[in-house]
């Protein structure tokens, strides 16, 4: 009987281990499959852009694209260079020049196809008009393969009806400004990102860069998220409920 026992104890084991090595195969090799499907990547550029929120996520994917073909897309609405400064004055009290230029490489007009969409956030989500921007976030939207909005950039993507009826996340000091452009979003407070099938958000700034990390783990497998990571010398969070921020900084 001890013997039996010992037997199916093992046979457990062995099952047990067969499982693992099964499932650690596979998140190794999920960046194969993947691959194929994930090629070409956009992102919306506009004025008064955060950076954080471009070049955050950039920087951990161009490592990526080392391993991979990746095409890159600089998507605005016209060809002229896209600055992070501020469009009102006001906000730029000290006449300050420390604002970075982006050159688009497409205008939404001429965009290629693409199978991920990044929007960032900003203060330009707060201009008067962004109908050119929204509107070519829903024209793409069935298109793509996911979307992704950092920070308040999920404002954008409310405002173009695509997170209708979908749990969604963004920056918790501009909360009370960002969820009303959203009635019919079901927006979550206290989450770093959030998942609602193929549309990715995060809360603000560099909680874009944690939500990039998880999608490369959900993508490509932990061996590459985490390789990626240590090469840049960066802990992501892993816990997308971890979020110092959810209880603090919502008015």
């Amino acid at each position: 009987m001890i013997l039996g026992n010992f037997c199916i104890r093992g046979l457990i084991s062995l099952l047990a281990l067969a499982d693992f090595a099964i499932t650690t195969s596979a998140l190794k090799h999920r960046d194969e499959a993947a691959a194929p499907r994930l090629k070409n990547w956009g992102v919306v550029l506009f004025c008064a852009f955060d950076g954080q929120d471009i070049f955050g996520p950039l920087d951990a994917l161009q490592l990526l694209a080392f391993q991979r073909q990746m095409n890159l897309y600089l998507i605005a609405e016209t060809l002229d260079p896209v600055t992070s400064e501020p469009a009102s004055p006001a906000m730029n009290s000290k006449n300050s020049s420390f604002w970075p230029i982006i050159l688009p490489t497409h205008t939404f007009a001429n965009a290629p196809e693409l199978d991920v969409l990044f929007v960032p956030g900003g203060a330009g989500t707060r201009a008067p008009d962004v109908k050119s921007i929204t509107d070519f976030i829903a024209d793409r939207y069935p298109s793509l393969e996911y979307l992704i909005t950092v920070c308040t950039g999920a404002g954008l993507a409310a405002k173009a009806g695509v997170l209708d009826g979908r749990r969604a996340t963004t920056n918790k000091s501009a909360w009370a400004t960002v969820t009303a452009w959203g009635p019919n979003v079901d927006w979550v407070r206290q989450a770093r990102w959030v998942v609602d099938g193929n549309i990715w958000t995060s809360a603000g700034v560099t909680a874009g860069l944690d939500l990039t990390f998880a999608f490369m783990t959900e993508m490509f497998g932990y061996e590459q998220s985490n390789r990626i990571a240590a090469l840049m010398e960066y802990i992501p969070n892993r816990n997308s409920s971890n979020d110092p921020f959810g209880a603090s900084l919502v008015p």
